[in-house]
């Protein structure tokens, strides 16, 4: 096979997602759904082109039409020979022809489509100058559930990637902390997932002490000392699916203090893990979480949301969070990862993914969420 090709499903089974992308356009109003090399892509038809470049690479999805991939000439023996290729008719294009003339061929003029999040601006300009009355409507707006339920398969990849980030963990608290730089531990944690799997490492966030309070501190130079208290979030692809999880850890025995803000964390995360079940509102679990930490006096210290979606990507719909009336479905797959942060300070964090089951919810990380001590 000479694509590149990011998916463990077949060939089949990206003809049914596409089938259902269409589908769901049509409910959704739209004349169709256009889809830029990304995630999108990748998790409609496995096909990853060699090259992203500015040249248009575009799958075009319409109701009752066979699926058909714009590809430049020269990246079309790629995608014939891609997963999905015997599912799409390609329309390839040469350098010097225009790109969009030729997927306006396909386009209804005045129809409204979906569009994916990361294509480029100056594709969707192309097309809006080549078909002045067509409009078009960011996926995560027109259809933002198309990839938030997960079949049973994607739920075991899922799980096979939180199971890997969670051996990464067991082995990362075996190691030394005090008198080793962040990013030191970072690179650790990097290494680990790859070691268990991950053949991509998206973040090692390693926040000691006064940094563990920023959410996204990631790494730096600072020297991990004895009485930090070290946020460690970590995760990647394993398989074409995310891995998301977030421990907190004590270099040293913590303070009775320190001890109070994490229990608190520890039971706002049990809280927001089980009001997961079928038919509760997302912004419920942000609630459930929240509720435990500003009922203790905290509430200003938890500055984000409660949780995001995860699956080809490790941020995606749906989200837990204030406003969010969407109801849980089974398949769903999302973080629940409640946080204290004290600038200045500390901050502890404890993050799991979890699935809506038919009756509750399920873990798929499982390492332990009390206090953890290192060395």
């Amino acid at each position: 096979m000479t694509g590149r090709t990011t998916t463990p499903f077949s060939a089949a089974d990206h003809k049914a997602r596409m089938e259902r992308a269409a589908r769901a356009a049509a409910d959704a109003g739209l004349a169709g759904l256009l889809v830029a090399p990304g995630p999108d892509m990748v998790w409609l038809t496995g096909y990853t082109p060699t090259a992203v470049t500015e040249r248009l690479t575009l799958l075009v999805l319409a109701p009752g039409r066979d699926p058909v991939l714009v590809v430049p000439t020269l990246e079309a023996p790629d995608a014939e020979h891609s997963v999905a290729g015997e599912a799409l008719t390609l329309r390839d294009w040469t350098d010097g022809k225009d790109p969009y003339a030729v997927t306006a061929e396909l386009l209804d003029g005045r129809g409204r489509y979906g569009i994916s999040d990361n294509t480029w601006g100056m594709h969707v300009l192309g097309l809006q100058r080549t078909l002045p009355d067509s409009s078009y409507a960011a996926l995560t707006d027109s259809l933002p559930m198309l990839r938030a339920v997960k079949d049973a398969a994607e739920v075991e990849l899922l799980a096979a990637a939180g199971a890997a980030a969670d051996a990464a963990f067991e082995e990362i608290r075996k190691v030394t902390f005090a008198g080793r730089r962040e990013s030191d531990l970072g690179r650790d944690l990097a290494a680990l997932l790859r070691r268990f799997g991950h053949s991509q490492v998206d973040f090692t966030i390693v926040g000691s002490g006064p940094n563990g309070a920023n959410p996204h501190h990631e790494v730096g130079d600072r020297v991990i000392r004895r009485g930090d208290m070290v946020v460690l979030d970590f995760g990647g692809l394993k398989d074409g699916y995310g891995s998301d999880t977030t421990r907190t850890v004590h270099v040293g025995e913590p303070t009775e203090e320190e001890r109070r803000v994490h229990d608190i964390v520890r039971e706002a995360q049990e809280a927001g893990y089980q009001a997961v079940r079928p038919g509760v509102a997302c912004q419920d679990v942000d609630r459930a979480a929240r509720a435990v930490i500003t009922d203790a006096g905290y509430g200003e210290y938890f500055i984000h949301r409660t949780g995001h979606g995860i699956g080809v990507t490790t941020h995606e719909p749906p989200y837990m969070i204030e406003g969010e009336e969407l109801p849980l479905v089974p398949g769903m797959c999302f973080s629940v990862e409640p946080g204290i942060y004290l600038p200045g300070r500390f901050g502890v964090r404890i993050e799991d993914i979890v699935t809506v089951t038919e009756d509750g919810g399920r873990r798929l990380n499982n390492t332990g969420r009390e206090m953890v001590t290192v060395d």
